[in-house]
């Protein structure tokens, strides 16, 4: 087997990085010495790979500064309607590559640093270690903001800048242990600090009616400090910002402790106020009603909120006098994106701030809100959406609370009126929950103060529409949309795969990459004898890459000719790792049962984080690794089947185990998954996908055709279906002797010897409790694989049906996804303006 290529060798044959221009190769290296230079300590004469990465970081920042700059001017003196893009989370990867890409200057870059000393692949490893990885939140946030300055749009990215990311995920013994990721360790080059923007952010206290309004008095303060990173668009000269916050105490923070002598107790007391940007929570698709949490989806939505009426009032650039007193305005300049109910209490905030402070009439006051709001909603898993409980907002954020319910009450009026004597109907639609304990329902306020609400797949938004909010569809049918997810093809593919991204340049030219409907070219290549070989050879060269990796890391022997069986995504039961289990172990008995028989080799492997409470998506993990240490070695099974568990699967290993992936794993119970978008970046990066026909696999299956995927399973009707009748787990396990013997071995002990009852667990929800019905689709799965190993036998048509799924992935760009969000929900029409570099001098 030929040895894999390196990062180097790589590079100099990879023509697909001349697209980004050569630009001025002595300049790129001059000022890459200028910043090393500074970058060294003086007793250290010796640059380390950090020092490369920060020097290099600070000189493609250099280029980014004056289209920064430039692009805030143009908007202010146009004053365009901006897009506020509200997320508690946000997936940034690594920010040098993707934004050399965008500007242009990866070849330059690649060819001064190869110059200066051949250190460039370590200079870009050091990126992971660094703060420029963001690691947290959601892959597609990043990707919108990408594609929302690629089009030209006048948007800002708004968060929080948490000091700890979501945790760095180690295996011990099998099982998953949390450590911090300390992502800032080393400082950040892409950010920069702007106390002069810090912003109060009030907590706590009592509200007062008065004749001159609502007032909200003796409140604690905590104050907002922004840090804002650059975001560039596609060599478009467009940088757009996304504003982070951070919590600071401020300087009077609990003085009273200090006129009774207690300066210490006073200052470490500052902590509690600053833990409000100190840690992400990790769960996902759980709802953790903790009072910390709240105070977080307060304090981003306050500050950022302050920020949007300083910015509709100041139009003019470097302005600090208001312009506009009239808010009449409000919804043609601002729109705000709630990503999930996270930001929901923009609606609440907003109001009061226009009642209360600006003294806007409430009727008019809400028109405004409305009209600003949109809100996308991202499950449809009861344990996610979020009810918070009213005595917790009735202490932390009393004004809120009494604006919720009068939002509440004239919106059951309007509800009464239409629906006489519907009582029930009332109950269901009240966003105050009653009950024990009384709770707020964070979804349907974001439902009845939007303008738009929209799922994030087709089959997502109909269940949306038909089921989650039924009643409020029935209101108000025009406000429901769909906008299908997308992802960024210039980092989910000319950055993590330049071998593809080559292959299609050189068939199709480059337009593809900021139209992905430009791959449908391809379609007449899909029998084309030449192409086939190029894309096969991309795929085998991505392979024995990673199974060098693999080996480097697991110490595992890989057999890079195996099929690569990929399932990378959060630990959730619904996502249905255990699924994948059972087949692995199906497999396993297959070839003990039969050794001499010729299997279809297949190195598994699964990855992803698992909530740190959620005892089941860890007990799933260890489940994981146990199989693993049994199949990998027993020396009957050989090579033919491998298990790996991923370990801390992030965005640095996404672009590395993505395109090397032949199978893609998309295997959720049908009607639980709301898109997925892992889906999208292993279709583009020419894995085929087996799943169920739920997400944004429905869609996929609709553009390559079902025959050029492998669909199995129940459909939403028949989930529905074995609900009402009642699903009955045994029935499956008495009927399928090997379904029988797999859950047999993993209940006795036979993957965990030394722990006989590990997985005792595991094994009672499968046969008792089962929500997501694993045994109901466990034939049609195994049988399913089988038709892929079939398909595997050829690689000649297994790869056609990979160039078809590549020739029909455009659909899931994030540029058409934001395209349409911006005509369909926020007013505006992407531009191809091209801003004049800082270079050149502007009109």
């Amino acid at each position: 087997m030929a040895k894999p290529l390196t990062d180097s060798e790589k590079r100099k044959q990879i023509s697909v990085r001349g697209l980004a221009g050569l630009g001025d190769v002595a300049e790129v290296r001059k000022s890459f010495n200028r910043h090393l230079h500074f970058t060294l300590v003086k007793d250290r004469n010796v640059a380390t790979p950090r020092d490369y990465f920060f020097a290099l970081a600070h000189t493609v920042r250099d280029h980014l500064v004056g289209r920064w700059i430039r692009t805030q001017q143009h908007y202010y003196e146009r004053d365009p309607k901006r897009i506020y893009y509200l997320s508690l989370e946000f997936y940034m990867g690594r920010t040098l590559q993707n934004t050399m890409v965008n500007l242009g200057l990866q070849n330059a870059c690649d060819e001064a640093i190869y110059q200066v000393q051949g250190l460039w692949s370590e200079s870009m490893n050091t990126d992971v270690k660094t703060g420029s990885y963001l690691e947290m939140g959601r892959f597609m946030a990043s990707c919108f903001l990408d594609s929302m300055a690629t089009l030209g749009l006048a948007a800002y990215g708004y968060g929080i800048r948490y000091e700890f990311g979501i945790f760095n995920q180690k295996i011990v013994n099998g099982w998953q242990v949390e450590e911090a990721d300390d992502w800032l360790r080393y400082g950040n080059p892409w950010e920069k600090a702007r106390p002069e923007y810090m912003l109060p952010v009030h907590f706590y206290g009592r509200v007062e009616h008065t004749p001159d309004g609502v007032k909200w008095l003796d409140t604690q303060v905590v104050l907002a400090m922004p840090y804002d990173t650059p975001v560039p668009g596609y060599k478009n000269n467009t940088v757009n910002t996304m504003r982070l916050w951070s919590a600071k105490a401020p300087n009077d923070f609990k003085l009273q402790d200090f006129n009774v002598g207690d300066y210490i107790e006073a200052v470490l007391d500052r902590n509690l106020a600053e833990n409000i940007s100190r840690v992400l929570y990790p769960n996902d698709n759980f709802f953790e009603g903790k009072e910390l949490r709240l105070k977080q989806e307060y304090f981003v939505v306050a500050a950022t909120l302050q920020d949007i009426i300083r910015r509709f009032k100041s139009s003019k650039f470097g302005c600090r006098d208001p312009v506009r007193t009239c808010f009449e305005t409000f919804p043609d300049k601002v729109a705000i994106q709630l990503n999930d109910t996270h930001p929901a209490l923009s609606i609440p905030e907003l109001m009061r701030i226009l009642v209360d402070v600006e003294k806007v009439d409430w009727d008019k006051a809400w028109e405004i809100t409305k009209k600003t709001c949109a809100y996308t909603n991202h499950t449809v898993l009861p344990e996610a959406l979020e009810r918070w409980p009213v005595s917790m907002f009735e202490k932390l954020l009393p004004r809120h609370l009494e604006i919720i319910y009068a939002i509440n009450q004239r919106h059951l009026d309007h509800v009464a009126a239409l629906f006489p004597g519907d009582v029930d109907r009332l109950r269901r639609m009240s966003v105050i929950e009653e009950g024990d304990c009384k709770r707020i329902n964070m979804a349907h306020l974001c439902v009845i103060g939007s303008h738009a609400v929209n799922g994030v797949a087709r089959i997502h938004s109909e269940i949306v529409k038909q089921s989650v909010f039924k009643d409020f569809y029935e209101l108000e049918p025009e406000k429901f949309q769909n906008k299908t997810n997308g992802i960024t093809p210039r980092r989910w593919l000319l950055l993590c795969n330049p071998g593809l991204a080559d292959t299609i340049v050189e068939k199709i030219g480059e337009e593809f990459l900021t139209d992905l409907s430009q791959l449908k070219k391809l379609l007449p290549l899909v029998n084309d004898e030449a192409f086939i070989r190029d894309v096969a050879k991309v795929k085998q060269e991505n392979k024995l890459k990673f199974s060098a990796f693999l080996e480097k890391e697991y110490k595992v022997k890989i057999n890079p000719s195996s099929m690569f069986d990929v399932h990378v995504k959060r630990i959730h039961e619904y996502k249905r790792q255990l699924l994948n289990c059972l087949h692995v172990v199906t497999l396993y008995n297959r070839i003990k049962r039969e050794p001499a028989k010729a299997f279809v080799p297949r190195t598994v492997m699964i990855g992803g984080k698992a909530a740190p409470g959620y005892h089941m998506a860890k007990l799933i993990i260890k489940l994981v690794t146990s199989i693993g240490d049994v199949v990998n070695h027993d020396p009957v099974v050989g090579d033919r089947l491998k298990v790996i568990f991923l370990e801390n699967y992030r965005v640095s290993l996404a672009e590395k185990v993505i395109p090397a992936a032949d199978l893609s794993q998309q295997i959720s119970t049908a009607g639980t998954e709301a898109s997925g978008t892992g889906n999208m970046k292993f279709m583009l990066n020419g894995a085929l996908t087996i799943g169920t026909m739920d997400g944004a696999n429905v869609e996929m299956a609709e553009e390559a055709g079902a025959e050029n995927l492998f669909i199995f399973g129940l459909r939403v009707e028949g989930v529905e279906a074995l609900d009402q009748k009642g699903y009955n787990a045994r029935e499956y396990y008495d009927r399928l002797p090997e379904l029988k013997q797999a859950v047999d071995q993993i209940s006795s002990g036979f993957f965990s010897p030394k722990e006989p009852d590990c997985f005792k667990d595991v094994v009672n929800m499968l046969m008792h409790h089962d929500r997501f019905k694993v045994f109901a689709d466990y034939e049609a799965y195994v049988q399913c694989q089988a038709q892929v190993d079939q398909l595997y036998r050829n690689p000649k048509e297994w790869t056609k049906k990979v160039i078809r799924n590549i020739a029909c992935s455009g659909k899931f760009s994030s540029d058409r996804t934001i395209t349409e969000y911006a005509r369909e929900i926020w007013g505006v029409e992407p531009s191809d303006l091209q801003i004049p570099p800082p270079n050149i001098p502007r009109d």
